[in-house]
């Protein structure tokens, strides 16, 4: 059973409850954090930071993970919905209530200049510059949460590079991204492999990365249906392969590889 490290004392409760639901999704899928960074396209260290309150997943992150501990994702999306809400609220910028003015032997000390008929409208001007800095706070955030996340991105492809050396012969750009897998086709009792995967069941939808995506890749140019490049990432190229390999084998047309998709992949006639 898993040691967790205690919670951030300053977590909102509806953040804690989804934090605690994910780390239940962890244990139940006894993955260590390499093969769990493996199965959802997030880096370990990645994971580290959301299962220990340092920051919020974002919410391909929690539907992957619900895919992985076998939950419902659409449940698990709602509490990150409102746990996204109150990380946010609990970042946003404040101005301190001022200090209430001492009192003296004689009452509280007056102001120093009596209330005019301009007050008002410097109210308003105090409460139009602080929704500016609350909204440029926020957009600051959105970009820097942005290029995190692509950052997170390249490494856990330089990740899966070094993890596929051994299985897998890997192309790699000089920048050492994207990787581009080799297919190695092979049919054992009926069935297709590439080499990257044996899975049948796993969902794969836009925006996945991993060992997963480019098997399946490797099936659909095999199946004559071109994915681009088998650089185990599913973007609109992959999606547009898949719906027509639906189309073509009379499956529902979703554009997801699900298990009678996998199905089909692996059952496929040579070509």
């Amino acid at each position: 059973m898993s040691h967790w490290r205690e919670l951030p004392a300053e977590l909102h409760p509806d953040v804690r409850h989804l934090i605690v639901r994910l780390r239940r999704l962890k244990d139940r899928s006894e993955l260590s954090k390499r093969r769990l960074a493996a199965k959802t396209g997030y880096s370990a260290k990645s994971w580290q930071r959301y299962l220990n309150g340092r920051s919020l997943p974002p919410r391909e992150a929690v539907e992957s993970m619900a895919r992985v501990g076998g939950d419902n994702p659409h449940r698990l999306l709602v509490l990150h919905e409102i746990a996204a809400q109150r990380w946010s609220e609990g970042r946003a910028l404040t101005t301190p209530a001022p200090a209430p003015a001492p009192a003296t032997d004689d009452g509280p000390v007056p102001p120093e200049h009596a209330p005019t008929e301009h007050q008002p409208q410097g109210r308003h001007l105090r409460v139009a510059v602080t929704a500016a800095a609350v909204v440029t706070a926020l957009s600051v955030t959105a970009a820097l949460l942005l290029a995190v996340r692509l950052t997170e991105a390249r490494a856990q492809l330089a990740d899966e590079r070094a993890g596929v050396a051994a299985t897998a012969v890997a192309t790699v750009s000089e920048s050492m991204v994207p990787v581009i897998y080799t297919c190695e086709l092979e049919q054992r009792d009926g069935r297709w492999y590439a080499g990257l995967s044996r899975t049948t069941d796993i969902l794969l939808s836009n925006t996945q990365m991993g060992l997963e995506v480019a098997e399946a890749q490797c099936l659909l140019q095999r199946a004559g249906s071109e994915p681009g490049d088998i650089d185990g990432v599913f973007g609109p190229k992959t999606r547009r392969a898949v719906e027509r390999m639906q189309k073509r084998g009379g499956l529902i047309v979703n554009g997801v590889i699900d298990p009678p998709t996998w199905q089909a992949l692996r059952e496929g006639a040579s070509q």
